[in-house]
């Protein structure tokens, strides 16, 4: 079973910023685009950000200029730096290796993360 682990949620304040990360197995990471979902309440889940293993990189209008994505072939993991946070970015963010992008086709999910911004 393919495990993506997760790390860097919590609880910020409007304005500040957040890194995610997510590790996963090199046989994995070296092929696959790596993306970034998340789901608030009641909603469904959304893309928020993709890279392709070949440098290409995909992001939701909502998050543009706010949120990069990035990743580190030496470890494996692919990082979400989040900026100029909104209450409106608060959810669960999963991470996910894929095939494609725009659109992108998640196959392997990780356990998913909290993000909460306060007003």
């Amino acid at each position: 079973q393919v495990q993506l682990v997760e790390s860097g949620g919590g609880l910020v304040q409007a304005g500040g910023s957040l890194r995610l990360s997510c590790a996963a197995p090199e046989s994995i990471f070296n092929r696959a685009t790596m993306a970034w979902y998340r789901q608030a309440p009641g909603k469904q889940r959304e893309l928020v950000a993709a890279a392709a293993s070949g440098g290409l990189v995909d992001y939701s209008d909502s998050v543009k200029g706010r949120f990069t994505i990035s990743r580190d072939s030496a470890n494996n993991t692919v990082y979400l730096q989040m900026g100029s946070l909104k209450p409106e970015d608060t959810a669960v963010y999963y991470c996910a290796a894929g095939k494609g992008l725009t659109p992108t086709r998640p196959i392997y999910w990780g356990q998913g993360t909290q993000v909460t911004v306060s007003s």
